[in-house]
């Protein structure tokens, strides 16, 4: 009985134990529900709804860029891409035969598209192909019966209307690189694009603009039920150029399929009117995607396609320098305007002989028959009376030596020789043999075409150091006072933007005067390339630039003719100009690679666009940047003027 009573008591405590334990477990269960479902309560509220609510980043617009006028010269249009949905396909390989037969899809395309399915989720579309033209999209829309989980998506892409005649200037657009990659999330967009090159690159963040966004409800796979809101992106801004997209394309057409470069500038205010580098990209074909094919083509083409000539083609600039050194030597002295020295057609200086281009020489020669009739003789003498350290200093306050600061990426400064740089460079004296053949342009010495179109309009301009700008002050809608039909008078030079050089007016003169005679002297190295109608003639230097060292050997027998030789080892073919010589209003250069004769080649060019320049300048009178003509449309006329060009030396 003792022993039923203690077994009862025992039961009764591990009960008692049990129970309470449960209380207990009840009681913290209940605290928990308590817990999560009334103080943590809009915690996991606002969880449920980050789950249920994806918010997604939409990709903005991107910036127009326009010249001067407000034409359009990189815009957007759609873009129609075709997407395969794997969850509606039934057979994947089957739709992509018969995707196949209505648009080419390559085995390298297929495997991509294969990979992007297997990829991603079976409900989100792989991009099968983007830029379809409407013939394509009418095809695969007539199909659609036969084309289960394949659709048609509108989205935009970049478009440069007027493709490779400004490809240079503009640049291109393409997907972001890895590398690239910034912590913006529009950079992680698929499909997003940012610029390459060119504007589009240096400008590229304001062109980007900011991004939209979405929200959209999912369900717990991830498939999209509805959009609740929807918030576009802020476009980027539009930019305008200074660029005259007329005389643009017109300079991009004269020098063709010859590789060089272009440059037409604004002598008072630096506006670059026309920068062509030859030959080109076509830039659409970067925003849809090159091809390996394509991009061998173009990264080994010995003319350098993707090169901007006119910012990173650094060339000797041969004849074309001898204004410099004509003021380095009247500024220290050691010549005057009356000062003769006599061409026999070549100098010895020590063991070296130094030859002029016209066997037999010029005879007795001043300094503005020196200029005209580019006699080498005549600016060996006063290269060596000036030196090196004299002629340097006068090419740098030209512009030459160092970046000029364009809006563009690449710009190089090219190179302005003397002592120190010798010294720190190679490890070697200077020596004067050096300074006689850096008189003519050659040598250690190198220039940019952007460089010399700076050297011709601030010669032009009374010796102001105008800085050349590509970018206007202010977009399009506004206006400035800087439109082409309002220049200042004859004379006004002290109108010109930039700080005066400190050249003696007396010696810049006989300089623009030589160079006047160069282009309409009938002895001038460029006669025959003159602008022959009255009020719009021009002023000029030609140069012509050995790439190849001549042998005495090869003298002797004569020197054979550009044409002759193998392309790489042709003379390069130089101008530099301005006009009208009255009034002067435009700077050019032109460098042709391997083109031979500045005269014959160069010259002619530069005065097909000096010529045009004026013209369209004459066609719109009044028209300001920044304002658009009336209907979108140019007001010029389409005719063009037409001179005679022949050969001759420089």
């Amino acid at each position: 009985m003792h022993r039923d009573s203690e077994r009862h008591k025992l039961f009764s405590r591990r009960a008692a134990i049990i129970i309470g334990g449960k209380a207990v477990l009840l009681s913290a269960l209940m605290a928990r529900m308590y817990y999560l479902q009334v103080i943590e309560a809009d915690r996991y509220r606002m969880l449920a709804e980050e789950n249920r609510i994806n918010l997604r980043l939409l990709p903005p617009p991107r910036g127009h860029i326009v010249d001067r006028f407000g034409q359009a010269m990189a815009d957007n249009q759609q873009n129609y891409r075709v997407l395969l949905n794997a969850e509606d396909a039934r057979d994947i390989d089957a739709t992509l035969d018969v995707l196949g037969r209505i648009i080419p899809i390559s085995p390298g395309e297929r495997r991509r598209i294969l990979r992007e399915i297997k990829r991603n989720r079976r409900f989100v579309p792989a991009t099968v192909r983007e830029n379809l033209d409407w013939q394509q999209v009418a095809k695969i829309e007539v199909n659609a019966p036969d084309l289960p989980g394949v659709n048609i998506d509108v989205g935009q892409s970049r478009y440069y209307p007027h493709g490779q005649a400004t490809a240079h200037v503009l640049g291109y657009v393409a997907a972001v690189s890895r590398k690239e990659i910034t912590g913006d999330p529009l950079l992680e967009l698929p499909g997003f694009r940012i610029g390459k090159a060119g504007v589009e690159k240096f400008h590229d963040l304001r062109l980007r603009g900011t991004g939209g966004s979405s929200q959209v409800e999912v369900n717990a796979f991830g498939r999209v039920i509805r959009e609740l809101s929807h918030q576009e992106g802020q476009p980027g801004e539009e930019v305008a150029l200074t660029i005259d997209l007329e005389l643009q394309k017109m300079a991009a057409k004269r020098l063709g399929e010859q590789s060089g470069a272009a440059v037409v500038m604004d002598i008072h205010n630096g506006d670059i009117l026309a920068l062509v580098s030859m030959p080109v990209f076509d830039p659409n074909a970067f925003n849809r995607g090159l091809s390996n094919k394509e991009w061998q083509a173009l990264t080994t083409d010995p003319k350098a396609p993707l090169t901007n000539k006119t910012l990173s083609g650094q060339y000797a600039p041969g004849s074309t320098f001898k204004m410099i050194v004509l003021l380095a030597a009247l500024e220290k002295g050691v010549i005057s305007p009356e000062t003769r020295i006599h061409c026999s057609g070549e100098m010895t200086l020590g063991d070296a002989t130094f030859h002029c281009w016209k066997k037999g020489g010029h005879g007795w020669m001043d300094p503005y028959n020196g200029l005209v009739q580019s006699c080498d003789v005549f600016s060996y003498e006063i290269a060596k009376r000036t030196g090196i350290e004299r002629i340097a200093a006068m090419a740098r306050r030209f512009g030459f030596g160092d970046v000029l600061g364009i809006d563009l990426p690449g710009e190089k400064p090219g190179l302005v020789p003397d002592r120190e740089w010798k010294k720190k460079t190679l490890n070697a004296p200077w020596h004067k043999g050096e300074t006689v053949i850096t008189g003519i342009g050659q040598g250690y010495l190198l220039t940019t075409p952007l460089q010399l179109a700076v050297m011709a309009a601030r010669l032009a301009n009374g010796g102001r150091a105008v800085t050349p700008r590509l970018t206007l002050p202010r977009f399009a809608g506004e206006t400035e006072a800087m439109d082409l039909g309002n220049r200042p008078p004859p004379g006004a030079d002290q109108g010109s933007e930039g700080e005066s050089m400190g050249l003696i007016p007396v010696h810049l003169d006989m300089v623009r005067r030589a160079m006047e005679g160069v282009v309409n002297n009938p002895r001038g190295t460029a006669y025959r390339a003159r602008i022959k109608k009255r009020g719009r003639e021009m002023a000029g230097k030609t140069g012509t630039v050995q790439v190849r060292r001549i042998s005495a050997a090869e003298r002797e027998q004569g020197v054979r003719k550009n044409k002759d030789l193998p392309w790489r080892e042709r003379d390069h073919a130089m101008f530099v100009g301005f006009a009208p010589i009255s009034s002067p209003r435009y700077a050019v250069s032109v460098a042709i690679e391997h083109g031979g004769s500045g005269s014959s080649v160069a010259a002619p060019i530069a005065r097909d666009i000096l010529a045009e320049a004026q013209r369209l300048n004459s066609a719109r009178p009044g028209l300001r940047p920044g304002v658009r003509p009336g209907g979108g449309q140019r007001v010029s006329d389409p005719g063009s003027e037409k001179t005679s060009g022949a050969s001759g030396e420089g």
